[in-house]
């Protein structure tokens, strides 16, 4: 039989997991997220955030996309976060035109 050895840690900042006010604080602590990247959509869900760009070519959407993801990485760093990147992902959706 195992025993399990359980010490105290400080959390100095974030929001400690497993808590009962843990999710309130989760979400009072990203709420500001969007000031980040002002007039752009974004969705936070539980602990995912999402960011939709829209351009009118790829060229476009992938200067769009990098400036956003370096505005957001500054807004990580000021409050102490890292953005994932295992488990950052993307989607392009194109509209094609109906032929008339």
């Amino acid at each position: 039989m195992q025993h399990c050895v359980f010490s105290n840690a400080t959390v100095t900042c974030g929001v400690p997991q497993g808590s009962v006010l843990g999710p309130l604080l989760f979400l009072v602590y990203m709420n500001d997220i969007g000031k980040a990247i002002p007039n752009e959509k974004n969705k936070l869900f539980a602990d995912d955030t999402n960011l939709f760009i829209f351009d009118k070519d790829s060229k476009g959407l992938c200067l769009k996309a990098t400036d956003y993801l370096d505005k957001l990485n500054l807004w990580f760093l000021a409050n102490k976060l890292t953005l994932n990147a295992t488990k950052t992902c993307y989607m392009v959706f194109l509209l094609k035109k109906m032929k008339t």
